[in-house]
């Protein structure tokens, strides 16, 4: 199995109106690929943003398929990490790395 690049580890933010109200306890929401675990993704946002994680949990969303306008339309499933950060601490994600 190939070795993942630092930045390959984190797809993008996931920003939602659930994951902006996180925001206040102290959890930033990424997208991260398939192959991503905890211990990498832990070592990886500490080095990337310079800050101390706490805690990772990861959910995996399923492909699902949806009826739209009558027809079967097939969304893509993906996996996300809702990562807590120590008291005080924070990433912008609005400036770029």
């Amino acid at each position: 199995m190939e070795k993942l690049h630092l930045y390959d580890k984190i797809i993008s933010p996931f920003v939602t109106e659930k994951s902006t109200n996180l925001s206040e306890q102290n959890k930033i929401v990424f997208k991260v690929p398939y192959r991503a675990n905890k211990d990498n993704l832990k070592k990886n946002i500490e080095k990337i943003f310079k800050v101390n994680v706490i805690k990772i949990n990861i959910i995996n969303k399923k492909n699902r398929t949806k009826f739209t306008r009558g027809r079967k339309v097939k969304i893509s499933g993906f996996k996300k990490a809702i990562i807590t950060l120590k008291k005080g601490q924070s990433i912008d994600l609005t400036s770029g790395i």
